[in-house]
């Protein structure tokens, strides 16, 4: 259908976590309705720009009604509604699609949503009403304003079968009774005028088949060097990068086929881009070059420009304008790119004072591109300069956006915008020379609390001062005192502001540190790690660069020591932040760490460690790790947790785990109370277990505590939970084998079937021996991770741990006890905060 979710009955029947999304729509509308409430919501826009539709739930069980409990509110008799998501956007087939906008270019449209009520789920919907026709037997609609004296037509064919007229509200829908109409009839509503407002005819559409359900499925692109054409690598590469993929990076895609072809135009175009956006302009330049080479191998005028183009943006940022110019004027003889090339080409006019010209550029530009409020700025501000009266182009650019900051200056409004707001600004008025108005933007600008920007407009001011041909010591050195808290330049101009402070006072450590901040953002690495070492070198009391370090000396430079270094002198710097003592620990653990010696560090920062989940619950597994479970379980009962997305599980795992630990030291029946509890995750945990989860564990040993108090039918039926789970549910994946596969082959055990219990140990030994052997990666269509990866974790090692251990449970389970303590000993060696081996130590 068109709508993503018309009806909430459905819902009863979705036990699990659900997305469905609808794409290549034909009609303009799609909506959802509640029957309880006798109420909905619809969405109107043009479907050729608004092709994809998306509905989420997390679904009909306690895993999804813990959700519904976090994100909703609770209605006037304490019961929470279900969470549903209804999506839509322009230019993108939804998530996870972007389209592509050229320099300067406006993309406009139209979207609609509008409330419903009473007249049951909408089958069709326009800007002024939507239409619900419910069995056949009553026509519903619900105006979105008022229409009084419209007409609504039942036709089938050219034969009207029915007709009636009404007068519409918002506050009024409208229920009419329909007489037996035979299939395929069509409703069109008129206004009092007769135009058509609606049109639906109820013949069904075609469902798609299955190998055009099969085209649309998302497949994962192989590796580069199994990719026969350069063609497919440069798209693939395209689309991780149009896409932002998280683990596969598209530069392998395109230097393959750059390996294979070194003038490969498309590639090193790609490539030009991607150095240029991280500030690395001379390789840029080189692959750009490159890439023009072979564009004008057979002739000299290419068919598209945009090489040109973008080696004009990056030879003006390596200062050489009179290549840049010749570069943007070449590119303007290909339309595409011609209106974005006559701004810049206008702008490097306005550097050298040639105005006249520069408004020229700027008119040949905007004709090609109307929308173009920066060029049609720049073009008010050069006729300024040249005293010509620019009140119609302050009118004609504030009629398509009234908020306009650059137009608004000129206009002598006040600014409205934000401290940053008015750096872009000082850019925009820098890149065409305007130095004394830039300056004059950063004199009335302030920087706000958490803004960040309070050394950044003292270096922009010097800066410019410097393009000015003045000195810009006097503000570098007010930016070098200013607050540094939250200062993260992004813009790619900033790389060359923030270089230009250094250079003016090398023992500048807030500018060092932003430099730092921002080449790690653009994966310049090693050259972020040389600026933070010089920043805590002038300055050690900055906590945040000492972090900085500390993450980067692991991730990057693979020395932990000097990780473990780094992080100290953040919380020396910083003893109050528990995010640091929580990263700290977090290292620790991923060093290999006794959880016994990160027990004691933890302990001595006191009240910080109940200050955040992620350290609280921390906390809560070195108890359970160090045989102190009911301290666990304190903590686990004191606070109200809130999870996460890609985070869920940790206060629920510490809690069951809390729990089979006690049952495991208690007697009677009050090993049975504490395996029930693990059962069931009290309220203040804020999530339940997942439908697919595998819980063979509780269900083996409360079934052993029942048969040892005399229950035995209660046991029985226990031990048959457990067996018959099959797979799992782990980091929001399915399993087909996890750790309490070995429980169900216990609990066959315990029915007296041994046969199948050792059948399914041997199967997951088989599994673990497989596993070890397998390549460890990332699922390409991973959306979240389950933890917060702070530290990069070694697929191959995390993997091979695993594999040890659903081995040695395999082997005690199948009465290999030697072999089974010998691969936990190995395990252990190489991670001893491997909970769960620890724990099966425990269990011999």
């Amino acid at each position: 259908g068109d709508y993503a979710a018309n009806d909430l009955s459905w819902y009863a029947n979705i036990p699990v976590p659900t997305s469905y999304m609808c794409m290549g729509s034909k009609q303009d509308f799609f909506g959802g309705y509640d029957f309880r409430e006798r109420a909905g919501i619809v969405h109107v826009a043009n479907h050729h720009i608004s092709p994809g539709k998306k509905q989420w739930t997390w679904g009909n069980h306690e895993f999804g009604y813990a959700w519904d409990r976090n994100l909703t509110d609770a209605d006037g008799n304490g019961e929470f509604r279900p969470y549903i998501e209804l999506m839509a956007g322009v230019y993108t087939d939804n998530q996870p699609d972007f389209s592509y906008l050229q320099p300067g270019e406006t993309k406009s449209w139209s979207q609609y949503w509008y409330p419903i009520r009473e007249i049951g789920p909408a089958c069709a919907a326009s800007v002024d009403l939507a239409l619900s026709l419910r069995g056949g037997q009553q026509l519903g609609l619900h105006g979105t304003r008022e229409i009084p004296g419209l007409t609504v037509k039942v036709l089938l064919g050219a034969r009207v079968l029915q007709t009636f007229k009404a007068d519409l509200s918002p506050s009024k829908p409208l229920l009419k009774p329909l007489k037996k109409i035979p299939a395929g009839f069509e409703v069109v509503v008129e206004d009092a005028d007769g135009t058509e407002l609606l049109r639906h005819h109820t013949a069904k559409a075609a469902p798609l088949s299955e190998e055009e359900i099969q085209q649309l499925a998302a497949t994962e692109p192989p590796l580069p060097k199994k990719i026969a054409s350069a063609d497919e690598l440069f798209i693939t590469g395209l689309h991780l990068e149009q896409y932002r993929h998280a683990t596969r990076c598209p530069t392998i895609y395109w230097m393959e086929a750059l390996r294979r072809d070194a003038g490969d135009s498309r590639c090193n175009l790609a490539m030009g881009r991607w150095h240029l956006r991280r500030g690395e302009f001379e390789k840029a330049e080189l692959h750009l070059r490159k890439s023009i080479q072979r564009i004008t191998l057979r002739n000299p005028n290419p068919y598209d420009g945009e090489a040109l183009y973008q080696l004009g943006r990056c030879l003006s940022h390596l200062g050489r304008d009179g290549e840049a110019y010749d570069a943007f004027y070449k590119s303007t003889w290909n339309q595409a790119w011609a209106g974005a090339a006559y701004h810049r080409l206008a702008e490097i006019d306005c550097r050298r004072g040639n105005l006249t010209t520069a408004c020229g550029h700027l008119e040949r530009s905007i004709s090609l591109n109307s929308e173009n409020l920066k060029a049609r700025c720049l073009l008010a501000m050069a006729k300024a300069r040249l005293g010509q009266q620019i009140n119609k182009d302050l009118a004609g650019i504030l009629s398509i956006d009234p908020l306009d900051h650059w137009a608004c200056w000129l206009a002598n409004r006040k600014l409205t915008g934000d401290s940053q707001v008015s750096l872009d600004l000082v850019l925009d008025f820098s890149q065409a020379g305007f130095h004394d108005e830039a300056l004059d933007i950063l004199d009335g600008a302030q920087p706000e609390a958490l803004s960040g920007t309070a050394p950044l407009l003292h270096y922009y001011r010097g800066w410019i001062r410097q393009l000015a041909g003045e000195s810009g010591v006097p503000s570098f050195a007010k930016g070098a005192a200013a607050n540094p808290d939250y200062c993260f330049p992004s813009r790619l101009a900033e790389q060359t502001i923030l270089t230009a402070a250094i250079e003016a006072n090398p023992d500048d450590a807030v500018a060092r540190t932003a430099l730092g901040h921002w080449l790690y953002d653009r994966r310049r690495h090693r050259e972020a790690i040389g600026h933070w070492e010089a920043a805590v070198r002038l300055d050690g009391t900055n906590a945040v660069v000492w972090r900085c370090l500390g993450i980067a000396y692991f991730n990057i430079l693979h020395k932990p020591a000097k990780a473990r270094i780094a992080f100290r002198n953040a919380i020396t710097a910083a003893p109050g932040d528990a995010r640091l003592v929580y990263e700290n620990d977090q290292l620790a653990k991923r060093l290999g760490e006794s959880p016994e010696s990160r027990m004691k560090k933890l302990l001595k920062h006191g009240e910080l460690l109940l200050g955040r989940d992620d350290l609280a619950l921390e906390l809560c597994t070195l108890y359970n790790q160090t045989a102190q479970p009911e301290k666990a379980l304190a903590i686990l009962s004191s606070r109200n947790f809130q999870p996460w997305e890609g985070g869920e599980g940790g206060a629920l795992g510490q809690y069951v785990r809390a729990n089979i630990l006690l049952a495991r030291r208690a007697k009677g029946e009050d090993a049975v109370c504490y395996l029930k509890a693990a059962l069931h995750a009290p309220r203040n945990l804020g999530e339940e277990k997942h439908l697919l989860a595998n819980q063979s564990d509780i269900h083996l040993l409360l079934g052993n505590s029942l048969r040892a108090v005399g229950r035995k039918a209660e046991a029985k039926a226990h031990w048959m939970l457990a067996a018959k789970a099959k797979g799992d549910f782990q980091n929001m994946s399915v399993r087909t084998f996890s750790e309490m596969t070995f429980y169900s082959a216990l609990a066959l055990e315990r029915l007296g079937k041994k046969s199948a219990a050792a059948d399914l140990l041997k199967q997951l030994l088989a599994y673990a021996v497989k596993l070890a052997r397998t390549e460890a990666k990332i699922d390409y269509f991973a959306t979240s991770l389950p933890t917060m990866l702070l530290f990069e974790q070694d697929l191959t090692r995390s993997q091979q741990l695993n594999a040890w251990f659903l081995e040695a449970q395999a082997r005690l389970g199948l009465g290999q006890r030697g072999k089974a303590k010998a691969v936990l000993k190995r395990l252990l060696a190489e991670d001893p905060n491997h909970a769960a081996a620890a724990d099966l130590v425990d269990s011999f």
